[in-house]
């Protein structure tokens, strides 16, 4: 079928923009902005290969080593892994205990009239944190005796200041009208503080939960002065017995596990960040 002189069929390359009450061409239509990717292939490649680069190199150099008996004996029997294992379970452990004990404390906190509570409160979470964490710790062995126990108690006391005080900050920070207008569409407390609360105060509390994370990887270390083992033993081992491939191992797994645990952090930190609170590009 053939078309009239001066057009051409309908939906054809040569169909233009509808045209405006001005006789102006209408704009094209704006498509949605797609949202950015929350992880990176950066963010996920490039810690990990410079841990493994690590790691990589202070094996090769121990295989090129030239070990005397005391040092290969620091090091052999599972010693190593023993010590890791037990760093990785007080940083797991006592990261637990932080969790439940200053995120619900920074809940209630902010409610009602238990508010005023919040000075005194925050008095002695300062003073864990201010006390050295080593003489911290050699008070609870004088109190609770040589153990895991009381590293256990020496750590979590001085990581409970971020979260619980983060916690907080989130919660207050808060839009009121965002609130009431929950209140306002007949939320219960409950529901105001689970469903909307919580969720605008998820970046700041998971900040919290990672520099925690980070100080009982650190603290762990002094672990060992008060029985609790982990990689702590073989750093002072190597400083006591002036051996450098201990102190070495010691010190390097130290270092590549608090990187490791802030790498992970840093990944929920992202991923659990409520899709509403992302900016735009």
């Amino acid at each position: 079928m053939r078309t009239s002189e001066g057009r051409r069929p309908e939906g054809g390359p040569g169909v233009r923009e509808e045209a405006g009450p001005d006789g102006e061409e209408a704009p094209p239509p704006v498509r949605p902005a797609v949202a950015p990717a929350r992880v990176t292939w950066q963010k996920l490649t490039l810690l990990p290969l410079l841990l493994i680069a690590v790691l990589l190199a202070t094996w090769l150099w121990f295989e090129q080593a030239d070990l005397d008996a005391l040092t290969r004996n620091a090091l052999s029997d599972g010693r190593v892994s023993k010590a890791l294992w037990q760093h990785i379970e007080l940083t797991l452990i006592s990261t637990f205990f932080v969790l439940i004990i200053a995120i619900p404390l920074g809940i209630l906190l902010t409610r009602g009239q238990v508010s005023r509570a919040t000075p005194v409160v925050m008095t002695l979470a300062n003073i864990g944190q201010a006390t050295p964490a080593i003489g911290l710790l050699a008070l609870l062995v004088i109190w609770l005796g040589i153990g895991r126990r009381a590293a256990l108690i020496g750590i979590i006391a001085y990581a409970v200041l971020p979260v619980l005080s983060n916690t907080i900050a989130g919660l207050r920070a808060n839009d009121p009208a965002l609130l009431e207008a929950a209140r306002g569409i007949g939320m219960s407390p409950v529901g105001v503080l689970t469903r909307v609360e919580l969720p605008l105060a998820v970046p700041l509390i998971l900040a919290g939960v990672r520099t925690a994370l980070v100080l009982n990887v650190g603290t762990a270390t002094l672990a060992t002065f008060g029985g609790g083992g982990g990689l702590g033993v073989l750093i002072t081992t190597g400083i006591t017995s002036q051996r450098m491939p201990v102190l070495v191992v010691g010190s390097v797994l130290t270092v590549a596990l608090a990187l490791l645990v802030d790498w992970l952090a840093s990944l929920a930190e992202l991923l659990l960040r409520p899709r509403g609170l992302e900016a735009g590009p």
